[in-house]
């Protein structure tokens, strides 16, 4: 979501903070700003909307060698210059960024800060003018820092600056993520990696509830306890050209792209020479002790976690549930005695997530985490990880990252079968490389669906996809997908249950993309198609080769019936795609949306 970077060293921070910001357009912001320290004190630029619309207002005449700077999603007030960040204290001393929800802000703010004049309508500005507060009783700067971050409940990422001092910025964290990156002669600060990746790809984690004083040739880490602690640094194994579009006109499509090669990939890491699966013995270990599977994820995410339930009961016989985050943490179930929970996250930063991983492990049960950014939190907090080795993801709209999921899921319950003793009837290694051959030619076919899209899409404002089993979570992804990014109203449904009361909704012409892959409910999802289509429905019908009628509109390559979803799911992203492409929309970063959801 929002999203920090910070530079103190030798060089002119102006454009490296800029360039930051915009390594952080793909997480979803609504207005930035940047906030600049030079020999005659602090500037503050900021301004609605792109980065671009930012640097129309930087003065550039102004030369800086240490800054901050934000690009904010906006959680409390409207997306303005007003409540964009840098905020600062009444006295412009003090100039604050924040990422996260300071839950206990009006509290504060009644407390301490009756007589302050604050002007905007956010939690983060009640945090800078209680650092001036407390600042004011003769404190060092340091002290005063620690004394306002305890007073804090919530999630934050917090850098500061003091406009009496040029060689110092202090950062706090607690459950949103950032990092310190080191080179020589400087730091930077960055929510992601990425962000900086220009200037080092050494980064120290911050842990929660951590203060560090950085300046340009140190940092000192802090604990709760006011004790030093020393990290060694990690290296962001990011590669810069992979995060560039190349020859693409947007992230997505370049991603949609690289899907085959992302499998293929998956295959090599999670197998032997022997063509055998292979992963981790203590992974394998966790899940063989296990008596239930619980699955915990958000949006595609939780999509990926649906089709991983059927995976793990059909192929490893083990019994699976999937929860929402956000439902699970204060609406928990009724748990196994010997659960293992896994936590399925494209960023590793998902608060919901992150509450939920908090709260079990607080009751001693085990974690394994699905994730593509290993050492992000989920995959240090939890006891396991497995990576899903996409490459970085810059469109705010899944694509490569839930394909990957999948795959990994699918793995571990090939994987897990064979520990149970479950036999399989086909070679799982080999069958997936058919699906990645079968993804390969319905990239390279993307004008069929294109087609689709004039065909059906053109002129609607709603749209409904049905299927029923893996089909009908399929449909889930290909609904979400489409109101992302072209803001057509989708909904996904089981073919048995529109006719009970959604199919008062269908009229003439309403379009109803219907998917069917599951050889044992052709029949059945085709009575379906016959009873919209007599209230008027326009039906797009898309069939796996070998169960297709003549009038089918998109027949699918066929792969087994167990990884139809990998295949599938291309379809809908590509229908999406071109349906957003038709309206304009901004592809990339539709509105509202974020990339990496780090508040709850």
């Amino acid at each position: 979501m929002c999203g920090i970077v910070g530079y103190i060293g030798k060089q002119d921070a102006k454009e490296i903070l800029l360039k930051g910001l915009e390594k952080l357009e793909y997480r979803g912001y609504d207005s930035a700003g940047i906030a600049l320290l030079s020999e005659d004190g602090v500037h503050v630029f900021k301004e609605k909307g792109r980065i671009a619309a930012l640097r129309e207002v930087v003065d550039q005449s102004v030369k800086a060698y240490m800054g901050i700077g934000h690009t904010r999603w906006a959680t409390h007030g409207a997306p303005n210059r007003i409540n964009a960040h840098p905020h600062q204290s009444e006295s412009g001393r003090f100039t604050l960024v924040h990422n996260g929800v300071i839950e206990n802000y009006q509290a504060l703010k009644q407390e301490y800060l009756q007589n302050v004049n604050v002007a905007s309508d956010t939690d983060t500005e009640i945090v800078v003018h209680l650092m001036e507060q407390i600042a004011d009783s003769d404190l060092k700067v340091e002290e005063a820092f620690r004394k306002t971050i305890k007073l804090l409940k919530g999630s934050y990422a917090i850098a500061l600056i003091d406009n009496t001092d040029s060689e110092t910025i202090y950062v706090a964290k607690n459950k949103s993520p950032l990092l310190i990156g080191i080179g020589e002669d400087f730091h930077v600060i960055a929510s992601d990696a990425m962000a900086m990746l220009q200037l080092t790809n050494q980064y120290v984690e911050i842990m929660d509830e951590e203060i560090v004083i950085i300046r340009s040739d140190s940092k000192i880490i802090k604990n709760t306890e006011w004790k030093s602690v020393q990290r060694n640094p990690i290296i962001a194994k990011l590669d810069a050209g992979d995060i560039e579009k190349g020859p693409y006109r947007h992230y997505m499509l370049k991603e949609i792209d690289e899907q085959p090669l992302v499998l293929r990939k998956l295959i090599e890491k999670y197998s032997n020479e022997a063509g055998e699966v292979i992963i981790e013995q203590e992974v394998r270990e966790a899940i063989k002790s296990a008596d239930r599977l619980y699955v915990i994820a958000c949006g595609t995410s939780y999509h990926a976690g649906l089709i991983a339930k059927q995976l793990f009961e059909r192929i490893a016989h083990i019994p699976v549930e999937v929860h929402v985050a956000s439902e699970f943490l204060y609406n928990p179930p009724l748990l196994s005695k010997k659960p293992l929970f896994i936590f399925i996250s494209q960023s590793g930063e998902t608060a919901d997530s992150r509450g939920v991983l908090v709260q079990i492990k607080s009751m001693g049960y085990p974690a394994l985490t699905i994730t593509n950014v290993p050492g992000s939190t989920l995959s240090r907090e939890a006891d396991y990880t497995l990576c899903t080795h996409a490459g970085p993801e810059i469109a705010v709209a899944s694509t490569k990252a839930y394909t990957a999921q999948i795959t990994v899921l699918a793995l571990l319950a090939f994987d897990s079968a064979s520990v149970r003793g479950v036999k399989l009837d086909f070679h799982p290694l080999r069958e997936l490389s058919l699906v990645a051959n079968a993804m390969e030619t319905l990239v390279n076919e993307k004008g069929k669906m294109e087609d689709l899209v004039w065909k059906y899409l053109s002129t609607s404002r709603s749209c409904y996809f049905l299927g029923r089993g893996v089909d009908y979570y399929v449909c889930l992804e290909g609904a979400l997908k489409l109101k992302e990014i072209s803001y057509i109203q989708a909904e996904g449904f089981a073919g048995g249950e529109l006719k009970h009361g959604t199919i008062a909704l269908i009229e003439k012409d309403t379009p109803v993309i219907v998917l069917i892959t599951q050889s044992h409910i052709n029949s059945k999802m085709r009575s379906n198609v016959q009873e919209v289509m007599a209230r008027g429905a326009h039906a797009c019908i898309i069939s796996m080769e070998g169960m297709e009628h003549n009038h089918d509109q998109l027949v699918l390559p066929y792969v087994h019936e167990a990884l139809t979803p990998l295949v599938a799911v291309i379809t809908f992203q590509l229908i999406a795609y071109y349906a957003a492409l038709y309206r304009s929309c901004d592809i990339d970063k539709p509105r509202n949306l974020a990339k990496s959801v780090t508040v709850e």
